[in-house]
């Protein structure tokens, strides 16, 4: 995911500790766009990115991550901003959010569902380049025969999402 240099001027972060490692929250005064766990793949360069531990968005994010992890909400309500994506991987981030915690998928019924059937491999590289992990909830998407394929956040962090969630 690439930032414009306007936006960057505009990004605003804050770092989480989570029972399941650090997590990285990235804001534009639209809302949310970015959660990335420590070392997580695709991260984007975060080189001269903006603290505020008091931005509203960050502060809600973080609140409703934690009470995700405790297993106290299902469902989270922040202003995402995923414009930074190109379409078809916004397509793709909305029909993330659209699978119901508890529940799993996979890259073809996905691919199905974004109306590009054929192309679950494109598919599957927006999936694992979702800048907003775990609340646009890439961990319920799996393998055609239900195996826990690809998390850029480590399979045991989506075992673990998964778990959470009653989905294994």
């Amino acid at each position: 995911m690439k930032f414009s240099t306007d936006s960057l001027r505009h990004l605003r972060t804050t770092h989480v500790a989570t029972k399941l490692g650090g997590v990285v929250l990235a804001a534009t005064d639209k809302g949310l766009s970015g959660l990335w766990f420590d070392a997580q793949k695709h991260s984007p360069d975060m080189t001269g990115w903006q603290t505020d531990d008091t931005h509203p968005v960050l502060r809600a994010a973080a609140q409703q991550l934690v009470e995700f992890l405790a297993g106290r909400r299902t469902t989270f309500d922040v202003p995402l901003d995923l414009s930074h994506g190109t379409d078809f991987q916004q397509a793709v981030w909305q029909a993330l959010r659209e699978i119901p915690a508890g529940a799993t998928t996979s890259y073809g019924a996905l691919s199905v569902r974004v109306g590009r059937p054929t192309a679950v491999r494109a598919v599957g590289a927006a999936v694992g380049r979702n800048p907003v992990s775990v609340i646009v909830p890439c961990h319920r998407v799996v393998g055609a025969t239900g195996a826990l394929t690809g998390y850029a956040g480590g399979i045991e962090r989506k075992t673990a999402l998964l778990q959470l969630e009653g989905a294994l």
